[in-house]
């Protein structure tokens, strides 16, 4: 689902396959209601129709799609915006091409009652962050804009909900605000967290779409088709989230069904409301993590992003 590792080993050699009626679309982590667009597309013939075959594919760790589109060893890949950006700072060829989640479900989480109700609160307590070199990044920024000047961050790796519920850190930076949150309801908890966006981050797409850059301009109809295909999908979840939630759990009947259920819940305001880049959105959270420090060069966001 979530966080990749921020350095990349990759063979830039390699050649980019050349285009056919089989799509490869590595996602960022195990299947999960995130991708549910991604598989009503699939299940219900919206990519047949456009003439493509989408082989939908989780990967072996969540750094392999930005790094196999990245080198050309899969045509598309899920990803997430800040690590777009980290790519692109660091010179890896990428194209963004689409949008599966369209807002931030990072948080900053916690569990109430437990003497946090805004974020200075946080101050003299100890706070989690999940991937190194990206979240504790973040989490110093957070800090920073909101006042919190007295703490330490401990590495939890993605041991969040345990590391909150054994009160080893108090809250944790990159806690998903559909998942870990309903993995604490589930446990008998009441979680509550600050939206990065309603606490200084500029607005943010979750979850895109990336493609190796010279596969998308040989293949643009390809990319066209994509596109289309997962903005019909998208409304079709949002008109008929019952239906689209069946087909997931169809697809994938090893999920937790249960959790499932309550993590699309949460999940459904924050899916895609178009497949519109918004250059200048982007371009602002880029900025943003340029002054933070989650970027080290600056990078324009035009070469970056796919123009229809």
């Amino acid at each position: 689902m979530k966080r990749m590792c921020l350095t990349f080993l990759l063979i830039l050699t390699l050649a980019v396959p050349a285009m056919g009626k089989e799509i490869t679309l590595i996602l960022d982590w195990f299947p999960n209601v995130d991708h549910i667009p991604l598989y009503v597309a699939q299940q219900k013939g919206y990519f047949d129709e456009e003439g493509l075959g989408v082989k939908i594919i989780p990967p072996s760790e969540s750094a392999d799609a930005l790094k196999l589109a990245a080198a050309g060893r899969a045509e598309l890949g899920i990803s997430y915006e800040p690590q777009a950006l980290v790519a692109a700072s660091e010179g890896i060829p990428l194209l963004v091409v689409g949008r599966l989640i369209g807002h931030p479900l990072s948080t900053v989480l916690y569990i109430e009652g437990r003497g946090i109700e805004k974020p200075q609160d946080l101050n003299g307590k100890p706070m989690g962050y999940t991937v190194a070199g990206m979240e504790d990044v973040l989490a110093k920024a957070f800090c920073e804009l909101n006042e919190v000047t007295d703490y330490d961050l401990v590495h939890v790796e993605f041991a969040i909900v345990p590391s909150l519920v054994s009160g080893r850190v108090d809250s944790v930076m990159g806690g998903f605000r559909n998942y870990e949150v309903v993995e604490l309801e589930l446990k008998g908890y009441k979680p509550g967290y600050f939206a990065l966006e309603e606490h200084g981050f500029p607005d943010y797409d979750e979850l895109v779409v990336v493609a190796n850059p010279t596969f998308a301009k040989k293949n643009p109809e390809a990319i066209r088709s994509i596109r289309k295909a997962l903005s019909r999908a998208t409304e079709y979840t949002l008109k008929n989230p019952k239906e689209a939630l069946a087909v997931y759990l169809k697809a994938v009947p090893e999920s937790d069904e249960k959790l499932e259920k309550l993590a699309f819940e949460k999940t459904l305001p924050f899916y895609a409301e178009s497949q519109i880049l918004d250059a200048e959105r982007w371009r602002t959270f880029a900025d943003f993590a340029h002054k933070v420090g989650l970027i080290e060069r600056p990078v324009d966001v035009e070469p970056l992003l796919w123009k229809d």
